[in-house]
């Protein structure tokens, strides 16, 4: 059974910073590109942020290039995204999904953590 669990969320002031951490079970994590999603109230999920399987390779969404970077330990079985100069409009849920099809299709996803960003 696969479980992608997500922590790290919580209330930090415009400016901010704070590191999700996802932590992956019952997948042969190095198999998988590893994606970072968010969901802000009333709004569509939007693509956050991408790392190849091995780590060499990353993408962002346009909104968050510069301020956030993704990484992962396949040791560890964890990804993590790193989010620093954080704005209000970056509240949402955050979600990670593992993808079996280089980042095309996303098979698995955790249950979302909750970012808030206070002005």
């Amino acid at each position: 059974q696969v479980q992608l669990v997500e922590s790290g969320g919580g209330l930090v002031q415009a400016g901010g910073s704070l590191r999700l951490s996802c932590a992956a079970s019952g997948l042969t994590f190095s198999s998988h590109t590893m994606g970072w999603f968010r969901q802000a109230p009333g709004k569509e999920r939007e693509f956050v942020a991408r790392i190849g399987r091995n780590g060499d390779s990353t993408s962002y969404g346009d909104s968050v290039k510069g301020r956030f970077t993704i990484s992962r330990d396949n040791a560890k079985s964890t990804v993590y995204l790193q989010m620093n100069s954080l704005k209000p409009e970056d509240t949402a849920v955050y979600y990670c999904a593992a993808s079996r099809l280089m980042g095309v299709q996303y098979n698995y996803w955790g249950q979302g953590t909750q970012v808030t960003v206070s002005s």
